[in-house]
């Protein structure tokens, strides 16, 4: 493919490296990969690559153009940086496909494959459901995919009726759970409630409660280290930072008069004075170390989206404070945990489906006491408590522990860059978690259909 203009350069030179990876002939020993083969099933360009050359044809939605730099990882935070970048989180498909094609356990025959990847880049193809031509077909979403796999090699779908396979989702299920019956649609599409999907393992952002195929995968955040030394060097100085602030907050919302929980802790914050910092330490004296802070409550203003793809203006605030929280906004879950957690703040969470019920496979729902705080929203919305008193009511040591079990889960949490070393590679992240959960799951699925049958 050549290149006519250069808004793109960072298209065609994606497609040139990631074409080079699929044309080598990647091989493989059989040890280690007993249980563990992928096949990928070969997709038209339609179906992913050609998707991200609409990249600024959505003028209600941002121009991702500039965010297919760097393989999807984005933009570099500065010229010397190796690890940080302006990541989108809509392009965690392509940098999953991208990863995929690194997998150690691939497998050309499907025969041989214990799981089946569909490299198929859904969020963005919603895009043009959601917010181009086709808004009033959104039902239609997915349909031509289904009959491609059954028109192509249909035998690969057919055979377990695609219980399989298993594909990556970038945006929430709200957004692909519209019901097939409303007309004129809503908002979204209706991917999710597709009988012809039903069987296929959905890695996504946020699940709904009830469908067993979703499964929440961590968002996108925008440290990507290349080796051990820079996850390392980046955990030290996690450890070392001073944390000056007892709590913060990075995001938008809360300054409507409709009473919820963002709102409350606008005002928490804003009524929080530098002097309250000496009579909380007078009156908890085996809490922190509180003569060493000088903020109570900071706010990260993060409206209109300013924070997406500016990294340091919320990371340095993080790793400042000692508690980040994390209200839910339009749906419950935030990509700022997965960021707080990157930053060593400990998570305060005010649903239990911001997190606890959502991310099992990495942030496993046994551990949540060891690293997490939990703070019901309608104790503080509606019965006046105080999110500063719930905090400062524990104690140091345990405030210690938990941050150490925080530190702990970076490496779970984060996407490392392509092309990583092998240091880095021997340490789980959550691509490898990921699809560790998928084999898991599918595997499971299919012994217990075997079972019944």
């Amino acid at each position: 493919m050549a290149c006519k203009t250069t808004s793109f350069l960072c298209f065609c030179l994606l497609l040139i490296s990631i074409d080079s990876i699929i044309s080598q002939d990647i091989t493989d020993t059989e040890r280690g990969c007993s249980n563990r083969w992928i096949h990928v099933r070969s997709l038209p360009p339609r179906f992913n690559l050609d998707l991200l050359a609409n990249c600024s044809e959505y003028p209600l939605f941002n121009n991702f153009c500039p965010y297919l730099a760097n393989h999807g990882l984005g933009p570099r935070t500065h010229n010397k940086s190796q690890s940080w970048y302006r990541t989108n989180p809509l392009l965690l498909e392509l940098i999953f496909h991208h990863r995929m094609l690194e997998y150690p356990c691939l497998t050309s025959d499907p025969n041989q494959a214990n799981a089946i990847y569909l490299p198929y880049y859904a969020a963005i193809d919603a895009l043009r459901y959601l917010y181009g031509p086709d808004v009033n077909s959104s039902m239609e979403h997915g349909l031509e995919l289904y009959d491609y796999l059954q028109d192509n090699e249909g035998w690969i779908w057919s055979r377990n009726h695609g219980a399989d396979h298993f594909l990556v989702m970038s945006r929430p299920a709200w957004d692909f759970s519209q019901s097939v019956d409303v007309d004129p649609p809503i908002w979204g599409t209706s991917f999710l409630e597709l009988p012809e999907f039903y069987n296929v393992t959905v890695l996504i952002v946020e699940g709904r409660a009830w469908p067993w195929q979703e499964q929440a995968v961590p968002y996108l955040t925008s440290f990507h280290p290349p080796n051990l030394g820079f996850l390392e060097s980046w955990i030290k100085r996690v450890k070392a930072s001073k944390r000056t602030t007892l709590m913060l907050f990075a995001g938008g919302g809360g300054v409507g008069s409709t009473p919820n929980i963002r709102r409350s802790i606008r005002n928490e914050c804003e009524s929080s004075s530098f002097s309250s910092i000496s009579d909380i330490y007078v009156n908890n004296v085996e809490g922190f170390d509180y003569p060493k802070m000088r903020k109570v409550c900071d706010i990260v203003d993060c409206s209109n989206g300013i924070c997406e793809h500016d990294p340091i203006r919320y990371m340095r605030p993080m790793l400042q404070a000692t508690f980040c929280l994390q209200p839910p906004g339009d749906t419950p879950t935030r990509r700022s945990t997965f960021d707080g957690i990157i930053a060593g703040c400990i998570p305060v969470f005010f649903e239990e489906q911001s997190a606890k019920s959502q991310y099992g496979w990495h942030l496993p729902e046994e551990m949540y006491r060891d690293f997490a705080v939990f703070i019901p929203k309608e104790d503080v919305v509606f019965k006046g408590l105080r999110i500063l008193d719930v905090l400062t009511g524990i104690p140091r040591n345990e405030v210690r522990r938990m941050r150490e079990r925080v530190i702990e889960l970076i490496p779970r949490v984060l996407y490392r860059k392509h092309g990583s070393s092998s240091g880095l590679r021997a340490r789980k992240d959550a691509f490898d978690i990921a699809v560790e959960g998928a084999l898991q799951r599918i595997n499971s699925r299919l012994k217990a259909r075997d079972f019944d049958q």
